[in-house]
């Protein structure tokens, strides 16, 4: 085991960003962690989500998954984010979760712990990459060390060359063998640096 206490956050509308959570879960874990897997709250109402069958679906297929809390934050020492784009950012359930986490920024809880993230569109060029760098900025004001993919890995390029973070044009099916490549190295990544900087 490693000293790495990683928080996988992720919310997913129709199962992407919940599959992309799980495959950095299994890589973590493979490199030592100690995982916990957390999805952001809903804040679309219980009739919109029911309204819509694949939307329902996922709902009740991670009914299971822990919502995150402040609590959780404050354990890792180590984030990683997942969540969709939504009009160039990142959906509104994770914003609304980071949204509450003043208190712990305001007492440098969040500081000093690597982060990385990852997104995904329904088109090529949907906002993936100011999704990232959003959720970076966000970042930056709490004191995180951003620990992007870069291109320190062919694999990478195989899967999109996304430099910020892996992201997918999501299609609705099941992600590509270069994706899960690129997660796992962008994950163990995640967990040499949190190492590291755990001491």
């Amino acid at each position: 085991m490693s000293n790495v206490r990683l928080a996988v956050v992720y919310y997913s509308t129709y199962g992407t960003n919940h599959r992309m959570a799980q495959t950095a879960v299994e890589a973590a874990e493979a490199a030592g962690a100690e995982v916990r897997l957390r999805k952001a709250p809903e804040t679309a109402p219980e009739g919109v989500v029911n309204g819509q069958d694949a939307w329902r679906a996922q709902a009740e297929l991670t009914a299971d998954i822990p919502e995150v809390t402040p609590a959780d934050m404050e354990w890792a020492n180590a984030y990683l984010f997942s969540a969709p784009t939504r009009y160039g950012v990142s959906a509104s359930q994770l914003r609304a979760f980071i949204d509450t986490l003043g208190p712990l920024w305001s007492q440098g809880k969040l500081a000093d712990k690597a982060v990385t993230a990852m997104t995904s569109a329904n088109n090529a060029h949907g906002g993936q990459e100011t999704t990232l760098i959003g959720l970076y900025t966000t970042m930056m004001h709490w004191g995180a060390i951003i620990v992007p993919p870069g291109y320190t890995d062919p694999v990478l390029k195989a899967a999109g060359g996304n430099p910020y973070g892996t992201t997918v044009t999501a299609t609705g099916g099941e992600l590509s063998d270069e994706i899960k490549a690129a997660i796992r190295h962008q994950t163990r990544r995640l967990v040499e640096f949190a190492g590291k900087i755990a001491g």
